[in-house]
């Protein structure tokens, strides 16, 4: 494995495809947009690629003695690693409550397991689905300079997205601290498998940002009209009205009744 000296103090994974290293020898750089003529390297070729004995094309110098010159594509990188770290605690808290409390109850699905997916940075919010044996929730976590600690657990609140606006419940977590929970499946009974899940997850992330839902699905009047339902006298000979849009439904874009 190559060690940059003075690049991150050799950590790779802090090095994206788009670096521009330069050798601290004779200060020669190597750009990955155009190459390396001389050891016919094709333009676009990213440092990391290059062959293990490539060598400095001025000096000879091997590439552990080069070192990072720019990297536009870093700041990426370490988003990545700082949305990684959040989801890796959501994971690890809600393992824990799945080997803890949950395992033995029946309306788990033990052929499912926990798992973040489609997690993204939206307005700088960490964003994603969270796949356990008895839920699948949208999840959204605060910003870097957030604190959401003081989030009273139970509280509501409409959150709009380009498909429309969706209801989410406050919680807290010792490990992850606030978040925001949409639910989208409870129990998971009808999941036979975790790819089922994780497609569906998937889906769930493209359908939310598809402004094309937003007409036949606006969150607020589904809502309201769910609570108004909810709160008329039962009548035995009135018909139950059953074409209301569930937040599955609208959510998941019909995907729980067509698996």
């Amino acid at each position: 494995m190559s060690r940059f000296e003075g690049s991150f103090l050799g950590a790779e994974d802090k090095i994206s495809a788009q670096a521009v290293m330069e050798c601290k020898i004779c200060w020669t750089p190597y750009d990955p947009a155009e190459g390396d003529d001389y050891r016919q390297v094709e333009a676009g070729t990213p440092f990391l690629a290059l062959p293990d004995d490539w060598s400095c094309p001025n000096c000879g110098a091997p590439k552990e003695q080069f070192m990072v010159l720019e990297d536009p594509g870093s700041e990426h990188i370490a988003a990545t690693a700082r949305l990684d770290a959040l989801t890796a605690r959501l994971v690890a808290e809600f393992r824990e409550i799945w080997h803890a409390k949950m395992r033995d109850l029946p309306m788990v699905n033990k052929l499912l397991s926990v798992e973040a997916v489609g997690f993204r940075m939206v307005d700088g919010r960490p964003l994603g689905v969270l796949i356990s044996p008895w839920f699948m929730n949208l999840i959204q976590l605060p910003a870097e300079d957030e604190d959401w600690s003081g989030l009273v657990p139970g509280a509501k609140e409409l959150i709009a997205f380009p498909s429309g606006e969706y209801e989410f419940i406050h919680n807290t977590r010792d490990m992850i601290g606030g978040y925001k929970a949409c639910s989208l499946f409870s129990p998971m009974g009808d999941f036979s498998t975790q790819m089922q899940a994780q497609e569906v997850a998937r889906a769930v992330m493209v359908a939310l940002f598809d402004e094309g839902n937003r007409a036949e699905t606006d969150r607020a009047a589904d809502i309201r009209a769910e609570r108004e339902a909810a709160l008329a006298p039962a009548e035995d000979d009135v018909p139950v009205l059953t074409d209301v849009p569930t937040r599955r439904a609208v959510i998941s874009g019909g995907l729980a009744e067509t698996r």
